[in-house]
């Protein structure tokens, strides 16, 4: 062949080239500090809560003076055992390391200093007028003097949400269900929906006192109503919307109408029937709050429009933190029964 006698050159790799001399290495001094090991940001974490209640005791001790002592000695012990509390845990955790403590910290250290910004604001610089902004010493005050009370109305309030909501539960999966699933359903059942549902519980509450002999029972029923609409409106979606897939090879496996509906449709609207379970969870603590203070003679919301007829306002400020904690936990357990049943959707929403 013409180039059988070539050799082919093979080409060496380029060197990589030399730095320019004009180019300046910064000094050793201009260099970037390392940043701090890890241990010392953890360390450093943890040692925000004693700061923070120290912070907060030593503005405390500045407010009181002129409070009368009586009112203030309860925050005093709350203060200084939180901040033992958070001393031995910053103590222990060379021997016993939380990763819900680490994140927790900064949130407990914040709540810490709005506790004493609020006193500063109230107590301190009386910056709010009184007493309509009472300090945080006394709302503890309130919640020692009238636990009995309280414990009473909260028990109250938990037995009448339970029943209503679980009656408007129940009233809403058999509708929703049935307006989803059958057209002459839903032929009649929506336009009930369009017409009722948009109106808000509590403006049945005249009429519910009129047809109801116990304001017990018509109380129940507002709640009801608040949740009925919700739950009917996402179930039906759900079942409406399931898949004709899932339908088509249940009927080909012989599946009946019941195998259908308990075992496929319902199933497949889970995720929605959840979202109008959560909706009319919400509806429901403002039907009860409001029901409660119209009719009922018992109750937070009872007690916090008696406490508001007296003027005594520690004591509103008291009821409504029982209601954020008793609200919030039983959104928590709805949550948890919701992670529960839908696991593959788990940490989608997190409480």
């Amino acid at each position: 062949m013409l180039f059988a006698g070539n050799k082919v050159n093979e080409v060496a790799p380029l060197k990589e080239s030399a730095q320019p001399s004009n180019v300046v290495e910064p000094p050793t001094g201009a260099q970037k500090k390392p940043e701090p090991p890890a241990e010392k940001r953890r360390w450093q974490i943890f040692f925000t809560v004693p700061l923070a209640t120290a912070t907060a005791l030593a503005v405390h001790w500045l407010a009181s003076r002129q409070e009368p002592p009586g009112e203030t000695h309860l925050y005093t012990y709350l203060l200084s055992g939180l901040l033992v509390v958070s001393i031995v845990a910053v103590a222990l955790q060379s021997l016993w390391s939380s990763d819900w403590m680490r994140g927790a910290c900064p949130l407990i250290a914040a709540a810490v200093l709005l506790l004493a910004g609020w006193e500063m604001a109230t107590s301190g610089f009386r910056w709010l007028p009184m007493p309509y902004f009472p300090s945080p010493a006394a709302v503890l005050q309130s919640l020692v003097t009238d636990r009995d009370l309280l414990f009473d109305s909260t028990c109250h309030s938990l037995l009448l949400l339970l029943c209503g909501y679980a009656l408007g539960v129940a009233v809403g999966l058999f509708s929703g269900v049935c307006i989803g699933w059958s057209r002459q359903v839903r032929y009649w059942g929506m336009p009930l929906l369009k017409i009722v549902g948009p109106i808000p519980a509590t403006a049945w509450i005249p009429l519910a006192m009129v047809l109801s002999p116990s304001a017990m029972v018509s109380a129940m029923a507002l709640i009801a109503l608040a949740v009925w609409f919700p739950v009917t409106m996402l179930t039906a979606s759900g079942v409406s919307n399931t898949r004709a897939a899932y339908l088509d090879v249940a009927r080909t496996l012989g599946a009946g109408r019941a195998f259908l509906i308990f075992r496929v449709a319902i199933p497949a609207a889970l995720p929605s029937i959840f979202i109008g379970l959560f909706m009319g969870l919400g509806a429901s603590f403002l039907t009860l709050v409001v029901a409660e203070t119209v009719g009922v003679k018992s109750g937070l919301g009872w007690y916090v429009s008696w406490a508001q007829g007296w003027a005594e306002y520690r004591k509103v400020y008291a009821a409504l933190l029982i209601m954020a904690a008793f609200f919030s936990t039983i959104m928590t357990a709805l949550f948890k029964v919701r992670d529960r049943v839908l696991v593959w959707q788990k940490g989608v929403i997190k409480w």
